[in-house]
């Protein structure tokens, strides 16, 4: 496998969140991607700008640390403590003028669910009006 086709693989994986939080920093051009812990910024950067066709000016990265978590393997089991895996979130900051749909939804399912909804309308009146026939 050639290594052009290793970055393809993964740039289907690249997506970003989609929280109150990312919405609100969305408001500045930044974008929250969460990203394997070996990444390094200037591949995040050149990965978004692949998926994404926009211009990256600024990455900065976080790693979260896994959270404590208790188990038992029984009753009377000695209880014990173990971590979650760490997380690592890339914010990325794009061009002013560039943008990501991440909260969008396709035309297709905007106009189907309109169209749902002007059926469950027809139908319920159609019940109505058989109710007050009899």
């Amino acid at each position: 496998m050639a290594k052009d086709d290793q970055t393809n693989i993964k740039l289907h994986l690249l997506e970003p969140r989609a929280t109150e939080k990312s919405y609100l920093e969305q408001t500045n051009r930044i974008y929250i991607f969460p990203v394997k812990r070996t990444m390094g910024k200037q591949e995040i950067a050149q990965m978004v700008e692949k998926e994404f066709d926009v211009t990256v000016t600024d990455v900065r990265t976080l790693i979260r640390n896994g959270k404590k978590t208790k188990f038992s393997k029984g009753k009377h089991a000695y209880p014990g403590i173990t971590h979650r895996q760490d997380k690592k979130f890339a914010y990325v900051r794009l061009k002013k003028g560039d943008s990501i749909k991440v909260f969008d939804e396709p035309e297709d399912t905007k106009t189907s669910a309109k169209e749902a909804k002007a059926d469950k309308k027809a139908k319920k009146a159609d019940k109505n009006a058989g109710k007050e026939n009899k």
